[in-house]
């Protein structure tokens, strides 16, 4: 079952990502750690289309093992 895009928004509200509104019902998520940003168009209700989800579980991913990543 697909994710609705309500859930992918908090996931990416927990994971730092900041919102930024534009044109309709999209809106821009970017991280500052990050260099692409993830553009989400839709309601909250709607179900998320798989491309969205999978770009989401990259962006996540690709946080996760930068926060692995030892500091020098």
């Amino acid at each position: 079952m697909p994710k609705k895009i309500r859930e992918l928004k908090r996931l990416l509200l927990q994971a730092g990502f900041d919102y930024q509104p534009a044109k309709g019902s999209h809106g821009k998520w970017t991280h500052p750690q990050l260099r692409r940003s993830i553009i989400i168009a839709g309601k909250d209700g709607s179900d998320a289309k798989r491309y969205l989800e999978k770009l989401v579980d990259e962006a996540l991913g690709e946080l996760a093992r930068l926060g692995e990543e030892p500091e020098e």
